[in-house]
C-alpha cells in the first residue's frame, strides 16, 4: 500500500528501504518482548488475588516458553508460504488478544491457555527467526549487525514498558499494567500491514549492500523470489540433516543453558527474586530496565563483533561473565551497587550470544537452511527457558529461596562456555568472511 512510494521517496534521497524493515521488525520484537517479560512482573499480584502459588503461575508460564521455541522452525515456513507481512499481523493480534483477554480471567487453566498458549503461539511465530530472515533476504552486507540491532529490541522492550508496568501494578493493579503492551502490539501491527514486505524484489530494489553490475555500475533489482516448495514436514527433514552434525547439537545446547540462564531464570523471577530481599516491584523493575540498557548496547556491539571476530572466542566470553554474575547476584545484598553491577555485567551479555549462534548457523549449514536450522537452535533456548521458568518456581517454593536455582544456571553458563570451544576453527573462519563474499 504505502512501501513502494515510500521506497521511491527514500531511494531518491540515498536511503535504502531495507533500513525501514529493520525498523518495523525492531518494534515488533519490542512489543512481542514486552508481552513475554511483563508476567514476570505479575507474579505476586497474580498469587495474592487468585491464591496461586509461584510454582504454578510459573508453569503456565513455562508453556508460553515451550510454545515460543517450538514454534520458531515452523515460524521460518510460515513466513515462505504467507508472507512476512501476513505472519507478523496475527503474530502480534494472537498476542494482543492473549493479554486482553487475561484481564477477565478468574481460573487457573484461562492463565495457561492466554498467557501460555496463545502468548507462546503469537511471539513465537515471529521470535529471532524474524530477525535472522529479515538479515538475510534484506541485506547482503552488515548482516551481523542488522541481527545485533533487531535482536536487542527484546531488551528494549523490558526498558521501556517494564517499569512503567510495575508503577501501573503498584497504584492501580496488574490489570491496568497490561494495557500499554496491548496498545502497543495493535499498533505495530497497523505499521506492519501498512509497510512490511517480504523482499526486496516487491519494491524494486536489491538486497543492501548487493554488489554492482559491472557495465552499470549498479546493483541489479531482484526480481520477486517464487515461494520454495516446502511443507510442514520441511522443518524435520532440516532438523534430521542437522543434527548429524555435532555443530548443531553444540549451538542447541548452549542455547539452551543461555535460555535457562536469562528468559526462564532472571526474566521470569528476578522481581520475585528482589521481592524476597525486600526490594518493591517498581526498583526491581528498574534494575531489569537497566539490564536492557546495557543490553541493547551489548547486543548491537556483539552484532559489530561477530561480523569481524572469532565467534567462538566471543561466546566464550559472553558465556563465561553471564555465569560469573549470577554466582555474585546472592552476594550482592540487593544494595543500589551491589545490584547496579550484576545489571551492567549481565546485561551486556543478555542476548549478546544471538549473533555469534546465527553467524555460527549460517556457516556451518548454509544461507538457505540458516532460518530452519537456528529455528531448532532457538527452540533448544526456549526449551531451557520453559525448565528454569518451572524449576525456579519450585525450588522457590520447596526450599523459600532462588539461591539454588541461581549457581545452577552459574555453573551451566560456565559449562557452556566450555562447550563451545569445541566447534572447529575452519566453521568459524567461514562465518568471519561470509559477508565480504556475500557483498
Amino acid at each position: 500500500m504505502f512501501a513502494l512510494p515510500l521506497s521511491r521517496w527514500l531511494q531518491g534521497r540515498g536511503l535504502h528501504f531495507s533500513w525501514v524493515i529493520v525498523a518495523i521488525t525492531f518494534l515488533t520484537g519490542l512489543s512481542s518482548s514486552a508481552a513475554l517479560g511483563l508476567p514476570g512482573a505479575l507474579l505476586q499480584p497474580l498469587s495474592k488475588e487468585f491464591g496461586w502459588d509461584v510454582e504454578q503461575i510459573s508453569s503456565a508460564l513455562a508453556v508460553r516458553f515451550v510454545l515460543f521455541g517450538l514454534m520458531g522452525p515452523f515460524a521460518a515456513i510460515l513466513m515462505e508460504r504467507f508472507g512476512l507481512r501476513n505472519v507478523v499481523v496475527t503474530a502480534l493480534t494472537l498476542v494482543a488478544s492473549g493479554l486482553a483477554l487475561a484481564t477477565q480471567m478468574t481460573q487457573f487453566w484461562q492463565l495457561v491457555l492466554f498467557w501460555g498458549v496463545m502468548l507462546g503461539v503469537g511471539s513465537g511465530m515471529t521470535a529471532l527467526v524474524l530477525s535472522a530472515v529479515v538479515s538475510t533476504r534484506w541485506f547482503d552486507t552488515r548482516r551481523g549487525l542488522v541481527v545485533g540491532v533487531l535482536t536487542a529490541s527484546s531488551a528494549t522492550g523490558q526498558l521501556v514498558f517494564l517499569p512503567v508496568g510495575a508503577w501501573l501494578i503498584e497504584h492501580y493493579g496488574w490489570r491496568m499494567a497490561v494495557m500499554p503492551v496491548l496498545l502497543a502490539c495493535a499498533t505495530v501491527a497497523v505499521l506492519v500491514f501498512l509497510l512490511m514486505r517480504n523482499r526486496p524484489g516487491e519494491v524494486g530494489l536489491a538486497p543492501y549492500g548487493a554488489p554492482p553490475d559491472p557495465l552499470t555500475g549498479i546493483a541489479p533489482v531482484a526480481a520477486p523470489a517464487a515461494p520454495m516448495r516446502v511443507t510442514f514436514a520441511t522443518p524435520f527433514k532440516v532438523l534430521a540433516e542437522a543434527a548429524r552434525n555435532r555443530v548443531f547439537w553444540i549451538l542447541f545446547g548452549t542455547f539452551f543453558i543461555c535460555g535457562l540462564s536469562t528468559n526462564g531464570l532472571i526474566q521470569t523471577h528476578f522481581i520475585s527474586l528482589c521481592g524476597d530481599a525486600g526490594l518493591s516491584a517498581v526498583p526491581a523493575a528498574s534494575v531489569l530496565a537497566m539490564m536492557g540498557a546495557f543490553d541493547l548496547v551489548g547486543t548491537i556491539a556483539s552484532g559489530w563483533l561477530s561480523d569481524r571476530y572469532d565467534n567462538r572466542k566471543l561466546l566464550f566470553m559472553y558465556y563465561g561473565l553471564r555465569g560469573l554474575s549470577l554466582f555474585w547476584l546472592p552476594y550482592s545484598e540487593f544494595t543500589l551497587y551491589g545490584l547496579s553491577l550484576f545489571a551492567m555485567f549481565y546485561g551486556l551479555d543478555w542476548i549478546a550470544t544471538v549473533p555469534p549462534t546465527v553467524r555460527l548457523a549460517g556457516a556451518t549449514f548454509g544461507k538457505e537452511k540458516a532460518g530452519m536450522v537456528f529455528g531448532w537452535v532457538f527452540a533448544g533456548h526456549q526449551l531451557g527457558a520453559a525448565v528454569a521458568a518451572y524449576g525456579a518456581g519450585r525450588v522457590r517454593t520447596m526450599m523459600l529461596t532462588y539461591n539454588p536455582a541461581l549457581f545452577a544456571a552459574g555453573a551451566a553458563c560456565l559449562l557452556a562456555a566450555g562447550i563451545i570451544l569445541l566447534i572447529r576453527r575452519p566453521a568459524v573462519a567461514v562465518a568471519a568472511t561470509a559477508p565480504a563474499k556475500a557483498a
